[in-house]
């Protein structure tokens, strides 16, 4: 019976896959055995890699099934697996996952998995993956679940990410990885590198962990790769020092998944579903019991798959992928100026974290003022310091380290900014100064220089107000830390002419950032709806809903931190000014906050250890807000709460895409996703909103028709629907 007559739901199903064949070819090793090498192509270029979807697992099961039946005959001594040039396999087909028509079908795909990689281990011939290229997900499971591995030197990445998107690594690698290299370095693949922004490994890590048991150079990899396994059919030994031993089982395996556990609750909270899964099988692996490990994994992967995060978290990725490479509203890039010097308005923390970015990122000169001689040098030397860091570190090599330095500079006279032909403000997070300081260095600047305001709140058209061409003004508003934080939010206001917008969106490609054009309308994206969760936050309490409460009702959103958390990262006096400013945009939909600006004063809102964890609000600012509340106030249960949010947020986010503030509920996603660290696995916030109801319940209708959910929830619509 055929691989494809064991899961008839898939095999009916109509998915629009590209197949990845499976060729094979007989090899003659130089010993005069014979190893039959699987080839895996889907016969695209370069630019679409291999993946695994069910009609290549259907003719990748029937191959492997021959080849086992020819080792059994005597006809060959060994079967191999490789990819095309650059790439064993992707992982999985997920582009069909909005597809899946079932919970039944859903439930196929692990066993799938299973059944088909399954068939190299104990395949009555020693099996062999030769990692040619990239190996992501089920793609390195193929490895995974062979005898042995060998890896290209030149391989670009090897990773388990599934975490990262809402599953497990459900065809043996939650199961076979910890057994091969141990606990603590199976929790680095499968937990701890997806969940830093999907960290991957190199091929000497990967080596280095035991993941592989030997690497080649790519030149001669293919050939390296049968040497070695012709030497290991020959009696070859294979050293594994990583395999776990009896005392890391028993002792090592339970506190490594307790501390991972804790670690987990402590950053992302208990909202993600799928990190806890993956631990649940982790564990379970410490009995090395390869058939209770799979049925666990299937049990996981086949809820996950029909849940609303994992079909979230491919709403998400599709847009980090793909919508942010093409934005939307961008002009053609044609129109872009040349940017060969920047010139950066202040010297202050922002500013020298601008500078060190276009140095590093863009290699051209790079001057900042300030008012005074002293405070510009010593930024520069702060500059130079971070430089020399970077070099001690190995992030940079000694030439370029001296030519970075080099190209630094500081100055008082703003005529220095003549030949610069991108200048951006980092200066204080007021009307009036921007414009000073716009006003004073505008008539040393060329006629092509573009002018960039970082502002996060303020008008940007009435920053250029005075500006002599305001046709070249944008905004630029960059999060914090500059470094680490992916998103720009390019602004075009009235004025704003198209080759100063594509020269933005150059500018923050060449940084290796995601821009999304906004509209100039206060608090632009991330910040108008930041602003909407800390302002109903901070009037709860003032209306004497306890700080615990408003917590718990905010819980369910996923964000890894409370909103009063939140609030003392952004800063109290930010936070204060950014409510303000949406207050007197829109002051039937903003609240103020008397006692945030009383906190903000103060100094003070959260109690904190020797390590500057929170551990609480503080008993002082327990005290100021009470003083902020009036006598009929009433409090809201988090129910209560939680709903008001939820509504509000639907309806403001409603209002934006009503005035265009960005093209579409994506971009809203997007910014939120890259700018506010909104979870990944909720696919941003008009998703959840839409699931929740509140989109519903605030305009009638959904941002996404049909509603980004898993199958489960796509069928409870459908009947409630046809009810």
């Amino acid at each position: 019976m055929a691989i494809r007559d064991e899961f008839p739901r898939l095999a009916a199903a109509d998915f629009d896959e590209v197949v990845t064949h499976s060729y094979v070819r007989d090899v003659a090793l130089a010993s005069g055995r014979t190893l039959a090498l699987v080839t895996l192509d889907n016969g695209r270029d370069h630019t679409r890699p291999s993946t695994l979807g069910p009609a290549t697992l259907f003719e990748l099961g029937d191959v492997l099934t021959e080849q086992r039946a020819r080792g059994a005959r005597g006809e060959i001594d060994a079967i191999a697996v490789t990819g095309k040039p650059y790439f064993l396999a992707a992982g999985a087909d997920l582009s069909n996952v909005s597809a899946i028509p079932d919970l039944e079908t859903a439930a196929e795909l692990p066993a799938l998995g299973h059944r088909v990689l399954g068939l190299l281990h104990d395949a009555g011939v020693p099996t062999f993956v030769f990692i040619n290229g990239l190996a992501l997900g089920g793609g390195l499971e193929i490895g995974l679940n062979a005898d042995y591995r060998t890896l290209n030197a030149a391989a670009p990445a090897i990773a388990l990410p599934e975490t990262f998107l809402g599953l497990v690594p459900g065809w043996g690698g939650a199961t076979i990885l910890p057994n091969l290299i141990g606990i603590e370095r199976a929790l680095k693949v499968v937990i701890e590198n997806p969940l830093k922004q999907n960290r991957v490994l190199k091929p000497a890590e990967a080596l280095e962990l035991g993941i592989a048991d030997a690497m080649f150079g790519p030149a001669t990899f293919l050939e390296s790769s049968l040497a070695w396994a012709d030497a290991v059919l020959g009696g070859k030994k294979v050293e594994r020092p990583h395999v776990p031993g009896t005392l890391e089982r028993t002792v090592k395996w339970p506190i490594a998944i307790k501390v991972a556990r804790d670690t987990l609750r402590a950053k992302l909270g208990e909202v993600p579903q799928a990190p806890y899964r993956a631990l649940e099988v982790l564990e379970l692996a410490r009995k090395d019991d390869r058939a209770a490990g799979f049925a666990a994994e299937d049990a996981a992967l086949s809820e996950l798959i029909v849940g609303d995060q994992f079909q979230a978290s491919i709403y998400a990725f599709n847009l980090v992928q793909k919508r942010a490479k093409k934005p939307a509203g961008a002009p053609d890039p044609k129109l872009a100026k040349p940017v060969s010097k920047v010139g950066i308005i202040g010297a202050g923390l922002m500013a020298s974290q601008f500078a060190l970015l276009f140095l590093r990122r863009l290699q051209v000169p790079v001057v900042i003022t300030d008012l005074d001689q002293a405070r510009v040098d010593r930024a520069v030397a702060g500059i130079r310091d971070e430089i020399e860091a970077l070099r001690a570190k190995g992030r940079v090599d000694d030439d370029t380290a001296k030519r970075l330095s080099a190209l630094i500079a500081g100055t008082v006279d703003k005529a220095d900014f003549a030949d610069c032909d991108w200048v951006i403000e980092a200066v204080f997070e007021e009307l009036s100064v921007k414009q000073q300081v716009f006003a004073e260095v505008e008539p040393h600047l060329s006629d092509t220089a573009v002018i960039a305001t970082n502002t996060s709140s303020l008008s940007v058209e009435q920053i250029g107000a005075t500006l002599a061409h305001p046709e070249r003004l944008v905004g630029f508003h960059f999060f914090n830390p500059v470094a680490v934080m992916p998103l720009i939010e390019v602004v075009r206001t009235p004025s704003t002419d198209d080759a100063t917008l594509a020269t933005a969106m150059r500018v923050a490609k060449d940084l290796r950032k995601n821009a999304v054009i906004t509209r100039d309308t206060p608090g632009f994206v991330v910040n108008r709806i930041l602003a909407k969760l800390l302002g109903e936050a901070m009037h709860a309490v003032e209306q004497g809903t306890p700080f615990e409460t408003v917590v718990e009702a905010q819980r369910p959103f996923g964000f890894p931190m409370d909103p009063f958390v939140l609030l003392d990262l952004v800063g109290l006096k930010v936070g204060a000014h950014v409510l303000d400013t949406h207050h007197g945009a829109f002051p039937d939909r903003f609240f103020e906050s008397g006692a945030l600006h009383e906190l903000a004063e103060e100094g003070v809102l959260l109690e904190k250890d020797g390590k500057g964890n929170a551990k609480g609000i503080d008993k002082r600012a327990r005290r100021i807000v009470a003083k902020h509340t009036p006598k009929d106030a009433v409090p809201l249960s988090a129910e209560e709460l939680r709903v008001r949010i939820e509504d509000g947020l639907a309806d403001e986010i409603r209002r934006m895409l009503d005035d265009e503030v960005v093209a579409g509920p994506e971009d809203i996603d997007l910014c939120m996703i890259l700018g506010a660290g909104w979870p990944f696995q909720m696919g941003g916030v008009t998703p959840y909103l839409d699931r929740v109801g509140a989109s519903e319940r605030a305009f009638g209708g959904t941002f996404h028709t049909p509603r980004i959910a898993g199958p489960a929830a796509r069928e409870t619509a459908s009947v409630a629907g046809n009810a």
